[in-house]
């Protein structure tokens, strides 16, 4: 695996369709936050925005039982364990700006409470898997001037496919993509909801992230092949969903 250049996820952010796409979304957000959206919201908008995407990461990884009860805290360990990250996540703004792998291994150790042993929680299971997240921390440090939305659609990618972590890598994934629209400036109030906009379409999301998977190697080699490209078109249409989620979009 290349190490990243400058320009790996800015390449990807150039591909066709993609700078339209990912400024109309981030157009409807900006509308969102600015007109629904910041002139009003509390706190207790921001920890709705958070349970809301507990609850959709946990539909996605299977769990059962209905909203109420997954809100609550109930539900599997995998459910549970989505709920305490949310109550964690935005703490992790600060350590993601100056050490990547540190909030990852600290999201991992949340999201796996209750299911891995303490020795397996927030370290890399192979050495392929470390050697992914090594390359994605030094990819994001060098993506100042690539999009917000761009970077954290990149991220969630490669974390969800790169099985860095023994179980959680999509969950994982998933906060970390919400993590970067705050740090990132996107959503510095974690108003949207990304995680629902993957859990309403799951057949797509699942495509989508196997596209990618098929040809991540191609983004590490800084010329992003179709299945980047596919992955992005969907994750513009995804944040679009997240933002009708939102508790202030109403």
């Amino acid at each position: 695996m290349s190490s990243p250049s400058s320009s790996a996820f800015a390449v990807a952010a150039s591909l066709e369709g993609v700078p339209s796409a990912f400024v109309s979304t981030r157009d409807g957000i900006d509308t969102l936050l600015r007109d629904r959206g910041l002139r009003r919201s509390t706190p207790e908008d921001t920890a709705e925005s958070l349970l809301r995407g507990a609850v959709a990461t946990a539909r996605l990884e299977g769990a059962e039982g209905d909203d109420e009860t997954l809100r609550a805290g109930g539900g599997d360990a995998t459910a549970r364990g989505a709920v305490l990250l949310s109550t964690e996540l935005l703490g992790l703004a600060a350590p993601w700006r100056t050490a990547p792998l540190q909030a990852v291994a600290r999201m991992h150790a949340l999201a796996a409470t209750g299911t891995l042993p303490d020795p397996e929680r927030g370290r890399p299971a192979t050495p392929e898997g470390a050697r992914r997240l090594t390359w994605l921390a030094q990819a994001v440090q060098a993506s100042g001037d690539v999009p917000g939305l761009v970077v954290a659609a990149l991220v969630h990618a490669e974390i969800a496919t790169a099985g860095a972590f023994a179980s959680h890598n999509r969950v994982v994934a998933r906060a970390a993509e919400r993590l970067v629209l705050v740090v990132r400036g996107v959503d510095p109030a974690s108003l949207v909801v990304p995680e629902a906009g993957h859990d309403a379409e799951p057949d797509g999301y699942a495509s989508a992230l196997s596209a990618y998977e098929r040809d991540a190697a191609s983004l590490h080699a800084g010329d992003p092949g179709p299945g980047v490209h596919q992955w992005l078109l969907y994750a513009s249409a995804a944040f679009a969903r997240g933002a009708e989620a939102s508790p202030v979009a109403r």
